[in-house]
């Protein structure tokens, strides 16, 4: 499925006055329909939203009316004119920020705060709510750790509660859950070393308890087809071949689901 280039670029501002649909980060409504991919010309209704890989820690989030999120923001998505709305940052590895992001961006959010201080993030764009929570990051070979130096950022749109590990490097405290809430949708990085450990990575998961996992970060097949046999047990796999998809809420799955998506830039 190729990204079409009405959905993606932005023929106004989004609506900032808009009421936007309450998420459930606490507590997840019931929902039996399949998840099915969509195709991007057919639109996006105001309960769903598009999420799409497009390289190694980078999503697309996309609302209804066009507002554009972007992850772990590296400065190219592709050779599309797309300007996001917010793209987030982390700089625990240099594949994940980058220090001269498009001038044109209204907001970008570093996940890493000043000296002594985390990262606080609230942004409010009508039909998506951007936040974050931090966690701490280490240096090579376990050395250097930097408290504060990452965050996991989350995303409220369209009901849904959406959150992205970044590059995550220890297993969330209680208080740190406590703060992200109850994600619907979570992506996940299965590298198997550089963030957490394969076993470690698992639990944060089954701690998540969220109905779609979208795994990220992998080096290799291998180390994605290691998380896959981890978690097949317990979470549907399915293999889209796609490199998108569009959730609601009543389009979450019954069962915990891992949905593997292919990245493609914005080309």
């Amino acid at each position: 499925m190729r990204l079409t280039l009405a959905l993606l670029i932005l023929t106004a501002a989004p609506a900032l006055a808009q009421d936007r649909i309450p998420s459930h980060c606490i507590a997840l409504a019931e929902a039996e329909a399949q998840v099915v991919p969509v195709a991007l010309n057919e639109g996006l209704d105001e309960g769903s939203v598009l999420i799409r890989y497009i390289n190694h820690a980078s999503f697309a989030v996309v609302t209804h009316d066009g507002t554009v999120a972007v992850t772990d923001y590296t400065g190219y998505i592709g050779t599309q004119d797309v300007v996001p709305d917010v793209v987030t940052m982390n700089n625990a590895h240099s594949t994940h920020w980058t220090a001269a992001p498009d001038p044109r961006i209204p907001h970008v959010l570093e996940g890493w705060g000043a000296i002594g201080a985390p990262a606080d993030h609230r942004l409010d764009l009508g039909a998506m709510l951007v936040r974050n929570v931090p966690t701490d990051t280490r240096g090579p070979f376990g050395e250097g750790a930097r408290k504060d130096g990452n965050s996991i950022f989350i995303f409220e749109a369209g009901g849904l509660c959406i959150g992205h590990l970044g590059h995550l490097h220890q297993i969330p405290s209680d208080e740190q859950y406590a703060a992200i809430g109850r994600l619907d949708v979570v992506m996940v990085p299965v590298d198997g070393g550089y963030t957490l450990r394969l076993g470690d990575m698992a639990g944060v998961v089954r701690r998540f308890r969220s109905s779609v996992v979208i795994p990220m970060h992998w080096f290799s097949q291998a180390s994605l087809q290691s998380f896959l046999t981890e978690m097949s047990a317990e979470f549907d796999v399915v293999e889209t071949g796609g490199a998108q998809i569009a959730l609601s809420m009543k389009g979450l799955p019954s069962k915990p689901t891992i949905l593997v998506l292919d990245p493609v830039y914005l080309d």
